[in-house]
Protein backbone atom coordinates (compact mmCIF):
# COMPACT_ATOMS: atom_id res chain seq x y z
CA UNK A 1 0.00 0.00 0.00
CA UNK A 2 2.02 3.11 -0.96
CA UNK A 3 0.07 5.79 1.44
CA UNK A 4 0.97 3.50 4.05
CA UNK A 5 4.70 5.26 3.00
CA UNK A 6 3.01 8.73 3.77
CA UNK A 7 1.46 8.38 7.10
CA UNK A 8 4.85 6.34 8.45
CA UNK A 9 6.42 9.74 6.84
CA UNK A 10 3.52 11.92 8.79
CA UNK A 11 4.13 10.23 11.88
CA UNK A 12 7.71 10.50 12.33
CA UNK A 13 7.70 13.90 11.06
CA UNK A 14 5.26 15.16 13.94
CA UNK A 15 7.14 13.04 16.51
CA UNK A 16 10.28 14.70 15.62
CA UNK A 17 8.53 18.39 15.47
CA UNK A 18 7.47 17.82 18.65
CA UNK A 19 10.61 16.63 20.47
CA UNK A 20 12.24 19.68 19.13
CA UNK A 21 10.00 22.06 18.87
CA UNK A 22 7.67 21.45 21.79
CA UNK A 23 8.32 24.03 23.75
CA UNK A 24 8.13 26.81 21.32
CA UNK A 25 4.96 25.81 19.99
CA UNK A 26 3.22 26.11 23.92
CA UNK A 27 4.83 29.46 22.72
CA UNK A 28 2.67 30.47 20.06
CA UNK A 29 -0.35 28.64 22.19
CA UNK A 30 0.19 31.01 25.20
CA UNK A 31 0.94 33.86 22.98
CA UNK A 32 -2.39 33.66 20.98
CA UNK A 33 -4.27 33.33 24.31
CA UNK A 34 -2.79 36.30 25.68
CA UNK A 35 -3.97 37.91 21.93
CA UNK A 36 -7.29 36.85 22.42
CA UNK A 37 -7.74 37.65 26.09
CA UNK A 38 -6.64 41.32 25.82
CA UNK A 39 -9.01 41.87 22.70
CA UNK A 40 -6.87 41.31 20.14
CA UNK A 41 -7.00 39.62 16.84
CA UNK A 42 -5.05 37.33 14.97
CA UNK A 43 -4.05 37.77 11.45
CA UNK A 44 -3.54 34.79 9.09
CA UNK A 45 -2.54 34.84 5.83
CA UNK A 46 -0.38 32.20 2.66
CA UNK A 47 -0.06 31.70 -0.45
CA UNK A 48 -2.07 28.80 -2.52
CA UNK A 49 -2.67 25.64 0.26
CA UNK A 50 -1.86 28.05 2.83
CA UNK A 51 -4.03 30.27 1.88
CA UNK A 52 -6.49 28.05 2.50
CA UNK A 53 -5.37 26.66 5.48
CA UNK A 54 -5.31 30.22 6.92
CA UNK A 55 -8.94 30.66 5.83
CA UNK A 56 -9.70 27.33 7.61
CA UNK A 57 -8.07 28.64 11.05
CA UNK A 58 -9.14 31.95 10.80
CA UNK A 59 -12.92 30.26 10.50
CA UNK A 60 -12.33 27.92 13.45
CA UNK A 61 -11.44 30.86 15.80
CA UNK A 62 -14.52 32.92 14.79
CA UNK A 63 -17.20 30.43 14.31
CA UNK A 64 -16.00 26.94 16.93
CA UNK A 65 -13.62 24.32 16.93
CA UNK A 66 -15.05 21.49 19.16
CA UNK A 67 -16.43 23.58 21.95
CA UNK A 68 -19.87 26.25 21.32
CA UNK A 69 -18.45 29.36 22.56
CA UNK A 70 -17.95 33.39 21.94
CA UNK A 71 -16.23 34.03 18.63
CA UNK A 72 -12.21 34.71 18.78
CA UNK A 73 -11.23 37.56 16.87
CA UNK A 74 -9.20 36.02 13.36
CA UNK A 75 -9.22 37.28 9.92
CA UNK A 76 -7.14 35.79 7.10
CA UNK A 77 -5.42 38.12 4.97
CA UNK A 78 -6.22 35.79 1.21
CA UNK A 79 -10.09 36.54 1.57
CA UNK A 80 -10.50 40.13 -0.18
CA UNK A 81 -10.12 39.61 -3.36
CA UNK A 82 -10.47 43.30 -3.86
CA UNK A 83 -8.30 44.53 -1.94
CA UNK A 84 -5.50 41.21 -2.84
CA UNK A 85 -6.32 42.40 -6.84
CA UNK A 86 -5.88 46.16 -6.04
CA UNK A 87 -3.05 46.13 -3.95
CA UNK A 88 -0.78 43.50 -6.61
CA UNK A 89 -2.00 45.90 -9.50
CA UNK A 90 -1.35 49.31 -8.40
CA UNK A 91 1.67 48.40 -6.38
CA UNK A 92 3.50 44.77 -6.37
CA UNK A 93 1.86 41.52 -5.60
CA UNK A 94 4.94 41.25 -2.92
CA UNK A 95 2.42 43.69 -0.83
CA UNK A 96 -0.56 41.78 -0.52
CA UNK A 97 -0.11 41.13 2.89
CA UNK A 98 2.07 43.55 4.61
CA UNK A 99 -0.49 46.19 3.08
CA UNK A 100 -3.56 44.77 4.85
CA UNK A 101 -0.94 44.26 8.10
CA UNK A 102 -0.61 47.96 8.23
CA UNK A 103 -4.39 48.55 7.35
CA UNK A 104 -5.71 46.18 10.02
CA UNK A 105 -3.19 45.30 12.27
CA UNK A 106 -2.31 47.10 16.06
CA UNK A 107 0.08 46.05 18.58
CA UNK A 108 -1.03 42.93 20.62
CA UNK A 109 -2.34 41.30 17.20
CA UNK A 110 -0.61 38.20 16.29
CA UNK A 111 0.38 37.63 12.50
CA UNK A 112 0.43 34.28 12.11
CA UNK A 113 1.87 33.36 8.54
CA UNK A 114 2.26 29.93 6.88
CA UNK A 115 4.86 29.38 4.00
CA UNK A 116 6.12 26.23 3.17
CA UNK A 117 9.03 27.09 1.60
CA UNK A 118 9.77 30.15 4.11
CA UNK A 119 10.63 32.48 0.71
CA UNK A 120 7.90 33.78 -0.49
CA UNK A 121 8.22 37.24 -0.61
CA UNK A 122 4.96 38.46 -0.80
CA UNK A 123 4.82 36.47 3.37
CA UNK A 124 8.06 38.05 4.18
CA UNK A 125 7.20 41.54 3.50
CA UNK A 126 3.58 40.94 5.60
CA UNK A 127 5.61 39.71 8.01
CA UNK A 128 8.19 42.65 8.08
CA UNK A 129 4.86 44.96 8.25
CA UNK A 130 3.63 42.82 11.39
CA UNK A 131 6.96 43.29 13.14
CA UNK A 132 7.35 47.39 12.29
CA UNK A 133 3.15 47.44 13.67
CA UNK A 134 4.32 45.60 17.20
CA UNK A 135 2.31 42.24 16.42
CA UNK A 136 3.90 39.06 17.74
CA UNK A 137 4.43 37.04 14.33
CA UNK A 138 4.35 33.19 14.43
CA UNK A 139 5.77 31.45 11.02
CA UNK A 140 4.85 28.20 9.94
CA UNK A 141 6.88 26.87 7.73
CA UNK A 142 9.09 23.67 6.34
CA UNK A 143 12.40 22.73 7.56
CA UNK A 144 14.87 25.56 8.39
CA UNK A 145 12.19 28.62 7.48
CA UNK A 146 14.20 29.89 5.02
CA UNK A 147 14.28 33.88 4.74
CA UNK A 148 11.04 34.17 6.86
CA UNK A 149 13.00 32.30 9.97
CA UNK A 150 14.83 34.85 11.63
CA UNK A 151 11.70 37.53 11.01
CA UNK A 152 9.44 35.88 12.87
CA UNK A 153 9.29 35.74 16.49
CA UNK A 154 8.22 32.40 17.00
CA UNK A 155 9.50 29.75 14.05
CA UNK A 156 6.82 26.49 14.12
CA UNK A 157 9.56 25.06 11.04
CA UNK A 158 8.19 21.47 10.10
CA UNK A 159 11.25 19.13 9.77
CA UNK A 160 10.52 18.28 6.01
CA UNK A 161 11.24 19.67 2.42
CA UNK A 162 8.00 17.86 0.88
CA UNK A 163 5.38 20.13 -0.26
CA UNK A 164 2.69 17.62 0.59
CA UNK A 165 3.81 17.13 4.52
CA UNK A 166 4.73 20.14 5.25
CA UNK A 167 1.27 21.04 5.00
CA UNK A 168 -0.32 18.00 6.43
CA UNK A 169 1.67 19.03 9.41
CA UNK A 170 0.63 22.54 9.34
CA UNK A 171 -2.85 22.05 9.26
CA UNK A 172 -2.37 19.18 12.04
CA UNK A 173 -0.67 22.36 14.39
CA UNK A 174 -3.62 24.67 13.13
CA UNK A 175 -6.14 22.10 14.52
CA UNK A 176 -4.19 21.34 17.84
CA UNK A 177 -3.83 25.52 17.97
CA UNK A 178 -7.44 25.99 17.95
CA UNK A 179 -8.48 23.36 20.56
CA UNK A 180 -5.42 24.69 22.73
CA UNK A 181 -7.19 28.29 22.48
CA UNK A 182 -10.76 26.90 23.51
CA UNK A 183 -9.25 25.06 26.66
CA UNK A 184 -7.30 27.81 27.60
CA UNK A 185 -9.57 30.41 27.32
CA UNK A 186 -13.48 28.36 27.29
CA UNK A 187 -14.37 27.88 31.01
CA UNK A 188 -15.46 23.95 31.21
CA UNK A 189 -18.81 23.15 31.81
Amino acid sequence: MKYQNGIETLHFILREFFEEKGNVFQQAVDHMAACLENKKKILAFGNGGSAAQAQHFAAELVNRFLKDRRPFPAVSLTTDTSALTSIANDSRFDFVFSRQVEALGEKGDVALALSTSGRSPNIIEGVRAAGKGGLYTVALTGKGGGPLAPLADCLLDIPSVEIPRIQEAHLFLLHLLAGELEELLVPSD
